[in-house]
């Protein structure tokens, strides 16, 4: 074997980069494992003490706090983890419409419209649908009428045509997706979520949301689609505020003269609810009453805010005593001191102290290098609380270098902000020794406080400061966010409940376990000693997918989980390619030694090409999938890939050494040594027969279609809202229906039980359509009332929601995908095997696994005890299946390639071709049933422990596999002979 020494450096460095990704977690398991300890069952208590050591060192070797090893060790998803994911959609609509002035021109409202139709039916690029409605409905008109004017006439001309129109359109509406998606970053950080996790879907409107732990869906709702109101303020400069701050300080001396410093009031609307919480010490376990600690204790009392939890800007003045440091920033504290501040300063009697016209906020980020926030006082100058200018005055801004080539912001005003902009510049300047700052603030959290150098009079203004690259881009878009509004608007959401989570890791665990080991007890059972080889190769693979997850940074879901146990079964599949040639070889009379080299040798070509296509489907599974659908098509590839390192190259490691050692290596025992010889089974003959029954179900499918109105459509296909409802006794599914139907105002209430008679899941598309804000609320409050009436008490451990236009596009994806996938095989067939005949055999097996697929869900759905809905879970289950197909599919054409290849001949036809047809299907047959089965156990422990939530999965998934090595049989290979009867001898 060539190469040995770069393959055991390669593994052993795989091996550390893993162990390396997955030490966090260990780290965070210990502390929190000592968190739950310390707190005995308190929520409250062990939250503290996660909160209190958010800035502590708990990695000895690398330094690094908790909060940074929480940031890379592996995050549990939803379905994991509770918590709630929304999918935002940016109203480019509205964008438009505000852009154009709000006009009220018939044609152009119209095409708006229909454009909007158009996106709600799948369409994907809003701006080109609009230009396009436009002109159908205005053959010559011009929208540069619309959109041209004085404060965009560097962007747009009033000359400009429609093509430079949509141009310009479509570069505000990216630049309002990203400011949407900054500014929701802002408020989600804001929230107090930990490890949140935000993605801006590319080539759409969307913005991706999932926020652990979080169950409050009203809170998130207000939270995220309140308007974004950008805001110029005048603020006070320090020496102003210094008397007040130390005039609060007193009065709270006073009033908590008796209370003991305690941790830090935590709230999660402030900067404080981020891994914030407890003065360092004090609630954790080891605290100790010393000297230094009492020292604290009583500076507390004597001073609670001033240089306790806010620092005052000081430095040292030339006398060496300390000065009062001039400019906007009043003070600052550490992250986990933010709440306690806000805690103090909202008690009522310190409200009093503060001056009607002055308002405190904090700034957006830390100081470099540390953890404080920056404190300022905004100035309120108007009667009516007003700002001194709102977002609307700027019409653009843009990042780029001032002359000494340092990071800098030019915003743009208009025309009558230009005017404000000039009267509040001159006065914040107005002082050459006391020159003042104005705050640039946005959802009351301000982003940045220039000092005014000079008056501004033409609103043309160059923003400097100590500035990455990073935050200019990020300020020139929030300039940018008040200038136009854009509605962000919830348009799907998906809420899991704490226990329903916990229920699912406990689920995903158990058919994890209990899958590998049943796939080590059949490898061991069946190969012998070469099947304990595949068995540390297995061990080693596992070890090095979930370190690659984690290194990736990799979000685990339930249905990632089951990509890992799933590749479980498959990474078996290479040693088994390998070890029935070696078994052939050995069958030859050839020794140990040369049968292995000839194994590893001959089954290479099969087992590259048949991971080459599922690696592909499962990339085209990334693409156009989403969610839950992404997390299952990372762990497929991710494993794919170790399991070609693990199962070919570490197990040839192994084998290398094994021979060195001369040591008896067996592949086999007296129950399975004659396993599947002298097959002669005629495939090619009865494939008529095949074809039959492939068509009865097929067409019993269709009757069932029309018997039950059609596929039975997730959520994910149709819209609608579902909840997850666990009673604490036995319900009738269709009295809870009628009730709930009543209050849904007739709507339709589809109930079906999940797992136990007393977990339902209830689908209705009640409001589904309305814009209400509050409609949400409407559904829930009307759900709730339905419940009520049942006389059993319930728990709703989770809920759904999907608009129909997310619903459309996800329809679209899934066609696409499945059709993409076709063609993508196809193309890769004909490369590979140079025969038209054998790509469209492969892509006519696809299809008809589809349909089959398709045909048992309407067939028993209704019948199980699970409901069998088609949604995202399905579409990558239909292409995992698919895959199946194509992997077996493409072992039978490399036998047939090797044996053209021994004869010398490129092709052959009649009943010449007949026989090696069928002795490929018969030399092959035992790697085909054995991986089948393998993957078939893996499925049945899925399908046994896995949870309720993915059990409609795996059902697909497990009549899929069966359907796949019929298909791979019975179907893809003998109708090549069908596909060439044309071909002359």
């Amino acid at each position: 074997m060539q190469g040995k020494g770069f393959i055991k450096f390669m593994a052993i460095l795989l091996g550390i980069v893993c162990l390396y990704s997955l030490s966090f977690n260990i780290i965070t398991y210990n502390v929190e494992k000592k968190a739950k300890e310390f707190a005995k069952g308190d929520e409250a208590k062990e939250k503290a003490y996660l909160d209190s050591m958010a800035t502590e060192k708990v990695y000895p070797v690398l330094g690094l706090t908790y909060q940074q090893v929480k940031s890379k060790e592996i995050n549990l998803g939803l379905d994991l983890k509770g918590g709630m994911n929304v999918t935002m959609e940016i109203s480019l609509a509205e964008l438009t419409k505000s852009l154009a002035g709000n006009t009220s021109d018939e044609n152009f409202n119209k095409a708006l419209s229909n454009a909007q139709t158009q996106m709600n039916a799948g369409g994907k690029d809003f701006i080109a649908l609009f230009v396009s409605e436009y002109e159908k409905l205005v053959p010559n008109g011009k929208l540069a009428d619309f959109f041209a004017n004085q404060d965009n006439s560097a962007q747009l001309k009033a000359t400009a045509s429609n093509s430079d129109v949509k141009s310009y359109l479509s570069k505000e509406a990216t630049s309002a997706i990203d400011r949407s998606f900054i500014i929701l970053r802002s408020r989600i950080d804001g929230f107090g979520v930990v490890s949140p996790n935000m993605q801006k879907q590319e080539g759409s409107n969307r913005i991706f949301i999932e926020m652990p732990g979080i169950q409050d869906k009203e809170r998130v709702r207000k939270l995220l689609q309140g308007s974004a109101e950008l805001q110029f303020w005048q603020v006070y400069q320090s020496q102003e505020v210094y008397p007040i701050l130390e005039n609060i300080n007193k009065t709270l001396a006073a009033t908590l003269k008796d209370t003991v410093a305690k941790a830090a009031v935590t709230d999660t609307t402030s900067k404080g609810g981020k891994l914030a919480g407890l003065t360092k010490g004090t609630n954790a376990p080891a605290a100790k009453d010393t000297s230094a600690s009492a020292k604290t204790a009583e500076l507390a009392k004597a001073s609670p805010l001033i240089n306790t939890v806010l620092q005052l800007p000081i430095y040292q003045g030339e006398n060496g005593q300390p000065q009062l440091m001039p400019g906007a920033v009043v003070g600052y504290a550490l992250q986990k001191d933010t709440a306690k501040v806000n805690a103090y300063l909202a008690r009522p009697e310190i409200k009093s102290l503060v001056p009607t016209t002055m308002k405190f906020m904090w700034g957006l980020k830390p100081r470099t290098g540390t953890k404080a926030f920056e404190l300022y006082a905004i100035k309120v100058t108007s009667l009516d609380g007003r700002p001194d200018l709102s977002g609307d005055a700027v019409a653009n801004a843009r990042d780029g270098y001032d002359q000494n080539n340092n990071p800098d912001v030019t915003m743009f005003m208009t025309s009558e902000g230009a005017a404000k902009w000039k009267k509040m510049t001159a006065e914040a300047a107005a002082d050459p020794n006391n020159k003042k700052a104005i705050a640039i603030v946005l959802d009351n959290t301000v982003y940045s406080a220039p000092t005014v150098q000079n008056e501004i009079p033409n609103g043309v203004s160059s923003i400097t400061g100590s500035f990455t690259k990073e935050d200019t881009k990020d300020l020139a878009n929030v300039l940018k966010a008040g200038k136009l509004p854009a509605p962000a608007k919830i348009v799907s959401d998906f809420v899991v409940g704490p226990s329903l989570g916990q229920q699912a890791i406990d689920s995903g665990l158990l058919s994890f376990v209990l899958a590998f080991v049943v796939i080590l007890a059949f490898m061991a059972f069946y190969y012998n000693k070469a099947g304990w080889v595949a068995n540390i190769a297995l061990v080693i693979n596992v070890f090095f997918i979930m370190g690659v997850l984690a290194a990736f940074g990799a979000v685990l879901t339930l249905p990632g989980i089951a990509g890992i146990v799933l590749t479980i079964g498959l990474s078996v599949d290479a040693n088994i390619l390998i070890f029935e040639r070696v078994r052939e070889e050995l069958a030859q009379g050839k020794s140990t030694n040369v049968a292995i080299r000839e194994g590893f040798k001959h089954a290479m070509s099969s087992i590259l090409d048949s991971n080459i296509t599922v690696f592909i489907l499962g990339v085209i599974l990334f693409v156009f999938g989403s969610g839950p659908v992404q997390g299952f098509a990372t762990t497929l590839c991710v494993g794919i890939a170790t399991s070609l390192f693990a199962a070919v190259l570490i197990s040839r490691l192994i084998f290398e050494s094994m021979m060195n050692k001369k040591a008896n290596i067996t592949f086999d025992n007296n129950m399975t040594r004659n396993a599947f010889k002298n097959l002669a089974f005629n495939f090619v003959g009865r494939r008529k027969l095949y074809y039959i029954i492939s068509a009865v179900i097929i067409i019993l499918g269709v009757v069932f279609y029309v018997k039950n109105g059609g596929l039975h459509l997730g959520v994910d296909f149709k819209g609608g809202r579902t909840y997850m409802v666990k009673f604490d006794k036995q319900l009738n599914t269709e009295e809870v229906s009628k009730t709930l139907s009543a209050n849904f105002e007739g709507e339709e209430a589809l109930v079906k039980t999940i797992g136990t008679d007393n977990s339902l899941k209830i689908t209705t598309p009640y409001h589904i359509t309305d814009q209400d804000p509050n409609a949400d609320k409407i559904v829930e409050t009307a759900l709730r009332k339905g419940l009520d009436g049942l006389g059993a008490k319930y728990t709703i451990e989770s809920s759904q929601k999907v608009t129909p236009t997310i619903a459309s596009d996800i329809i679209t994806s899934a066609v696409y995908a499945v059709l993409f996938s076709c063609l993508v095989m196809f193309i890769y067939i004909l490369v590979r095997f140079k025969k038209w005949q054998y790509g469209l055999g492969a892509v006519i097996a696809l299809f008809h696994d589809v349909l089959l697929v398709l045909s048992f869900y309407t067939i028993l759905d209704g019948v199980l005890p699970f409901p069998l809905e088609i949604g995202q879970d399905f579409i990558a289950a239909i292409l995992t299946v698919m895959g199946y197909t194509m992997t077996e599919t493409v072992i039978v054409f490399d036998r047939i390639r090797e044996r053209l290849a021994e004869s010398g001949k490129t092709d052959v036809q009649g009943e010449e071709r007949n026989k090696l047809i069928n002795f490929a299907l018969n030399s092959t047959l035992s790697r085909t049933i054995l991986t089948s089965l393998s993957v078939f156990f893996v499925l049945i422990v899925i399908f046994i422990f896995g949870g309720d939530s993915i059990r409609g999965f795996i059902f697909a998934l497990l009549i899929g596999r069966i359907i796949g090595t019929y298909s791979s049989l019975c179907i893809s290979t003998p109708i090549v002979i069908d596909l060439s009867k044309d071909d002359k001898k």
